[in-house]
């Protein structure tokens, strides 16, 4: 049997600029027809979206799918809040760690593996200010140590 392919449609790129990501794990998303149609000719936005554990299931908030262009006048809401589909266990542990302070869970990618649609989330603590220009200094310092040793193996 071989593996998925799989396409990934979106990712968020601000996550990692923003959070310290911790841990990721992947799940479904229950979805609408014309959603999938969107998705499939990427017509997504992640930026602003996070996930919350309600009543023991797990909604992802703030995900903007645009309409399907040649769907029907009874397209699907843009910003509608999804169900994520996970195991109960995986559950479980969410509801104890989003409890603790500062945790919060984001959407990192959202792909098709084969035709189903996931979506990789990361349980994640907000970065500071002065976190966030440390980490822009430490790829700078990475990037110029690069560039001598390029530059180096040239010579």
């Amino acid at each position: 049997m071989e593996p998925r392919k799989i396409e990934i449609v979106a990712t968020n790129r601000k996550a990692f600029h923003n959070y310290f990501v911790d841990e990721t794990f992947e799940a479904g998303i229950v979805l609408v027809g014309t959603e999938v149609k969107s998705l499939r000719a990427h017509r997504v936005h992640l930026k602003d979206s996070f996930a919350r554990v309600d009543n023991n299931e797990v909604f992802l908030h703030n995900m903007h799918i645009s309409p399907y262009e040649q769907g029907t006048t009874h397209a699907h809401e843009p910003e509608r809040v999804r169900k994520l589909l996970l195991h109960r266990a995986q559950i479980r542990r969410l509801i104890g760690k989003t409890k603790e302070r500062g945790f919060t869970l984001i959407p990192l990618k959202l792909y098709f593996s084969g035709n189903i649609a996931k979506i990789e989330m990361g349980l994640a603590r907000g970065k500071l200010l002065h976190d966030k220009r440390r980490t822009i200094a430490e790829k700078d310092a990475k990037r110029d140590v690069e560039r001598a040793f390029r530059l180096k193996q040239k010579e």
